[in-house]
């Protein structure tokens, strides 16, 4: 190990210049591990926003307006998908809140409340009165509350599709977290549904799906466009519909890999011409050595164990400095709703290290292959 004894003496030698190539590969870790935990967290955050608490899979009739019979076979079939996580059959129908020249226009889904929280969590999300779908009740958006003056326990008039008056209760009011669906989104009993609509038993609007992975969702839906008792039915899934959001999701990611590269070849730049005014700087040195016996191939293993150990160290730090940005990150934002929570990778963190790592190690062949081909007898009579 004498390269490697060696390679530790250059370095303590050299204090201030170890420190900053320490330093810098540490800020390039650390960017790295901040900044990709930080477009990981970002997307979910986004998804979960958008579609989390939302049907990602659909099964509908292919007649707009025709009910879906819902039998055992089609049951059967939806729930024995491995990637399925939830199965929800929902009746949806168009209303007209009405109160004095006030008129808005609503879309109730009618369904089993139990069910409906697998999806929209509905229960979890009540900012007034209480979770109930009875036969007369009726949940509402957080804005359309507010903007009707209504409240749990206030009167809901609507005016159905078939142009009839009904009165439903408020039994409470939630927040989605979207000001669009607060205002537009109500949710009734699945048996009012069915009577608005004429629907019978078994007959249902859409049948609404959750998978494992939402990026799934498109060979989910195919894999059930081939099922036999699917067939003649419309499948639909939610990447189709939502076609900006996944451009922008996107773009995030590409943007993140590109300042990521960069920044990696500033670091590999910053240690490469670093270890190369050092092999100049220790010229004599290893002259000597090699005059004294040294092999080639040794003399050159000098600057790849002084990367390697500049590498480990750096790369530790970096990964200790952006888990601290992260921690900073996330105790700011505990209380705003503008930021959100960084869940770092372990898998991420791993591959920024050895990232760190090889690029040092990568870094460190010029001036390794410099050494190797220096001439011992040139140095010495070059003084």
């Amino acid at each position: 190990m004498l390269s490697l004894t060696i390679a530790a003496r250059f370095l303590r030698k050299s204090p201030a210049q170890s420190v900053l190539i320490v330093a810098g590969i540490a800020v390039g870790i650390g960017v790295q591990v901040f900044l990709g935990s930080l477009i990981t967290s970002l997307q979910a955050s986004l998804v979960d926003q958008t579609i989390g608490h939302s049907p990602q899979v659909m099964v509908q009739s292919s007649t707009d307006g025709q009910p879906v019979a819902y039998g055992p076979a089609l049951k059967q079939t939806l729930t024995s998908q491995p990637a399925v996580t939830t199965v929800v059959p929902t009746r949806t129908f168009s209303a007209i809140y009405r109160q004095g020249q006030v008129s808005a226009p609503l879309e109730l889904t009618g369904g089993q409340l139990d069910q409906l929280n697998t999806i929209y969590d509905i229960s979890g999300r009540i900012s007034a009165g209480k979770a109930q779908l009875g036969p007369g009740d009726v949940l509402v958006g957080k804005d359309f509350a507010a903007k009707n003056g209504l409240s749990p326990g206030s009167r809901l008039i609507l005016v159905l599709p078939s142009g009839k008056p009904a009165g439903l209760m408020i039994s409470g009011v939630f927040d989605f977290g979207s000001a669009a669906a607060n205002l537009a989104t109500a949710f009734v009993d699945g048996g009012y549904a069915a009577g608005v609509l004429g629907y019978t038993g078994d007959q249902y609007s859409a049948i609404d799906m959750q998978v494992h992975n939402v990026f799934d969702s498109k060979k989910v839906a195919a894999q059930l466009k081939t099922q036999p008792a699917v067939r003649g039915l419309k499948v639909s899934e939610w990447q189709s519909q939502n076609s900006d959001l996944l451009s922008a999701l996107k773009s995030q990611s590409y943007s993140s890999y590109m300042i990521q590269f960069f920044v990696l070849v500033a670091v590999a730049l910053g240690i490469a011409s670093t270890l190369a005014i050092s092999a100049v700087q220790k010229t004599r040195q290893i002259g000597i050595l090699k005059a004294m016996g040294m092999e080639d191939r040794r003399s050159g293993r000098i600057f790849l164990w002084q990367a390697a150990i500049l590498g480990l160290g750096g790369a530790a730090v970096g990964v200790g400095a952006g888990l601290a940005l992260i921690g900073l990150f996330t105790y700011l934002g505990r209380n705003s709703s503008a930021l959100f929570p960084i869940h770092p990778q372990v898998w991420f963190i791993a591959l920024s290290f050895a990232v760190g790592v090889l690029v040092a190690m990568l870094s460190s062949l010029i001036p390794s292959r410099r050494t190797t081909k220096l001439d011992p007898i040139e140095v010495i009579q070059g003084g």
